[in-house]
């Protein structure tokens, strides 16, 4: 049977951050994944897992200046310190929150840099961030997110992360796998997840072309659920959608996995 995490920064926006723990917990998940925790102390976000006996699956390293439109740092050659002291800010919580994945975004190509020049520096910092990380039983992942949800990023398909983690390791660092972003970008979900398993260390959902819950859109979900289970995945899938409506009254197709 597939396990679900909730992601609490896109779902249960009803509610304040903090309380969206115990959200997740009464509408039957036993695993949350967000963006990014850093606007709360660990200790705080810590007490409400254990408060409502979740896991933390996944966050996101920092991604730079979020708000004015950066979307991570790893692949930017004029960042390389401030992306290795987010490395260690984000395995501070990852420590604290018992996180065994950390998602390490690339960032945006920036005009008049050779791609070569972003793929080294990619590489370099990818390899330090699986250092650092294994030192903190965690490991590291890479997303490959679709071309039109955020336009110029220098990672957008399966392809392009397979080969970035072979040369790291897959040991070393792990693919986030999200069907959302494979089915705009290049289709064959099922197929993909079946030939991607030795990589993925993390799943992640929406449908599309909305973003929004399974169900709302063009993909078979019960089909490609029963086949990622059928393939020996038993990692978690993260809900990483954006509810149509309200969260709990999109949250029919879960009935069947929620929890007892």
């Amino acid at each position: 049977m597939p396990k679900f995490a909730a992601n609490i920064s896109m779902m249960f926006n009803e509610v304040p951050f903090l309380d969206r723990f115990a959200a997740a917990r009464a509408a039957g998940f036993e695993a949350v994944e967000f963006l990014f925790p850093y606007e709360h102390p660990a200790a705080e976000i810590a007490r409400r897992l254990e408060d409502n006996g979740l896991q933390n699956v996944l966050f996101n390293a920092p991604p730079g200046d979020w708000n004015n439109g950066e979307r991570g740092t790893a692949s930017l050659p004029d960042r390389r310190a401030e992306f290795r002291e987010s490395i260690k800010h984000a395995l501070e919580y990852s420590v604290a929150l018992k996180c065994p994945r950390l998602h390490v975004m690339a960032g945006l190509v920036p005009a008049g840099v050779p791609r070569d020049t972003l793929l080294a520096t990619y590489a370099a910092n990818l390899d330090f961030a699986a250092e650092e990380c294994a030192k903190a039983g965690v490991k590291p992942v890479i997303e490959p997110i679709n071309h039109r949800d955020i336009l110029g990023f220098f990672l957008n398909t399966t392809t392009e992360a397979t080969r970035i983690i072979d040369a790291i390791g897959p040991e070393r660092l792990g693919l986030q796998f999200d069907l959302y972003h494979c089915q705009i970008t290049e289709g064959d979900v099922t197929r993909k997840a079946q030939e991607l398993l030795p990589y993925i260390a993390h799943m992640q959902v929406a449908d599309t072309p909305g973003r929004n819950e399974p169900g709302t859109g063009e993909v078979n979900w019960p089909f490609v659920f029963d086949a990622i289970d059928a393939s020996g995945y038993r990692g978690w899938i993260g809900c990483e959608y954006r509810p149509k409506g309200e969260t709990l009254a999109g949250l029919g197709w879960f009935a069947k996995y929620r929890a007892g």
